[in-house]
Parts: structure tokens; sequence; C-alpha cells
């Protein structure tokens, strides 16, 4: 089980690297730029080739994020436009940090109709894919469902990944919290939704896990995150993650809320333990 969290790399990227190991993490993920904003990043080479040498070496995964403010369903044509140029750019800053992948929060169809918003981010995903030769994953994340989000469900997402053009260009990113938001899975229903990821291919896209609790209810559309075993969702719920033998290679990452990183150290720990109580 390749447990992380999510860093800073305010830093760069090999101190972000260092970091990760510092907190005991085996995987982490960091945001490709501000996440808040749009504005092209120049990469620093040197820094991200020092940081990948440093992975390697010490056989960490690393997990990439785009910025929240892309929207690959937008009916507005300046933020189409902006959004491909980001998320191309994300793509190889990602590349040149050795990501597996890059994950990207589906598209929000803005009372357009989930049937045109599914289709515009087909089309997105086609202008963004169409010139991309590299090795990293572009990652899309399932949605809670608020306002007008596309990518609830496991079959969704599947669905969408095959109607592009590039569907080995595309993995998955799952998040348990927001899942459980949008009312698709809970502790009971756990093995019902590991069996849908199978059945449909979906796991064998699957490259990372966003690992959090949920602050809202079940069902409640609302993304809030939690720290693990404070939440709506529970540590017995969450632990079948850690269990299940399907996802042991995968990246489980934290993005539990933390004032300090040092807090995903404790975090980290209190995983093993869950692991290490196995069924009970």
């Amino acid at each position: 089980m390749k447990l992380g969290c999510h860093v800073s790399v305010a830093k760069g990227f090999l101190h972000a690297s260092k970091q990760a190991k510092a907190l005991g993490a085996v995987s982490f993920q960091v945001f490709t730029k501000n996440p808040r904003g749009l504005k092209p990043k120049k990469l620093d080479v040197k820094d991200a080739q020092l940081g990948l040498e440093f992975c390697q070496k010490e056989g960490i995964d690393l997990i990439c994020h785009t910025p929240y403010i892309t929207n690959l369903s937008t009916p507005k044509e300046d933020l189409l436009e902006a959004t491909i140029r980001s998320i191309k750019e994300d793509l190889l800053i990602a590349e040149a940090f050795g990501a597996k992948g890059a994950v990207v929060h589906c598209g929000k169809h803005v009372g357009e109709g989930e049937e045109a918003g599914t289709k515009r981010m087909i089309e997105t995903l086609n202008l963004i894919l169409q010139d991309y030769e590299g090795s990293t994953k572009l990652l899309l994340e399932n949605t809670a469902g608020q306002g007008s989000e596309i990518g609830l469900e496991i079959q969704t997402l599947v669905d969408i990944r095959l109607a592009t053009d590039f569907p080995e260009k595309i993995g998955f990113c799952f998040d348990t919290c927001h899942s459980f938001a949008a009312g698709q899975w809970d502790e009971d229903t756990f093995p019902a939704l590991v069996d849908q990821m199978e059945g449909s291919g979906y796991l064998d896209a699957l490259y990372c896990i966003h690992f959090n609790d949920s602050k809202a209810p079940f069902g409640s559309r609302k993304d809030r995150h939690e720290k693990i075993g404070k939440g709506e969702i529970g540590a017995a719920g969450l632990k079948q993650f850690l269990l299940e033998e399907r996802f042991a290679h995968l990246p489980i990452i934290l993005e539990t809320p933390a004032e300090d990183e040092q807090e995903y150290a404790e975090e980290i720990l209190y995983l093993k333990e869950l692991i290490a109580e196995g069924g009970k």
C-alpha cells in the first residue's frame, strides 16, 4: 500500500519530494501550478530533474493535480481555450516531474445540460490529448455532484474515457469523499463498488485514490473533506480501501484538512495502524 499525502511545491519540486519522505510517505501529490489560477508556470528543469531522481532513488510515486478552475465542459470559448492550454502545460510539467498521472476535475455543464456537457468534455479531452505523446496519464476524478458537475458515477467515467479518441492516454483518480457525498458508496456497499470498478474496466485504468473522510453526509453532494475517522464515512468504512488487495499497488493520497503538513505524518501512521488491525 503506497500511503502518501498532498505536499506543497512552493519551495520547489525537490524540496516537496524530500518533504514527502520526511512525512513517511511513499507516494505524494503536488499541484502543477497555482490551483486557483491558469497563469503559465515556467518549469525549473534542473529542480524537476533533481526531484525526479530523488523519487526514483527512494521509490516514491508521484501524482500531480491540475488547477481547479479549468472546465472541460465549458460552453465559453475563452475558458475552453484557456482550459486546453493550461492542461496541456500541466501534462508537460507532470511528465517532467515523473508523475504517473495528472488529475483533472470533470466538467461542469453550467446549465447546458448533462448530455451537452458530456459531449463538450469528450471534445475537449480530444483537443488536449491529440498532440500529447508523453507517459503521464490524464486522470479523470469522480465528482461529488455539486452544482452542474459531471462524472459522479463509475460507468459514466468509463463511458467518457471510451468515447474519446485517446482512451489509452486517460486514467482515473477515485476520491472516497466525493463518491460518498455523491451517494455512490458507503460502508455497506463497498464490496459492490469495487466489483463494479472491476467489471466495468474502471479498475484497470485506476492510477490513484484520494483518501478522505467526509464532513458532509451520504448523498449530500457536498465536497467537504475531513480527517480519516472524524467524518461521516468513518474509519471502519475507509479501512476497507486499505485492506482491499485490488488497491494494494495504488498511491493512496491524503487530502484531508491540515494546518501543517506534519499532521500528515501522524495520519499516515494512523493508516498503518488501521492496516495492522486487519478486519478487526
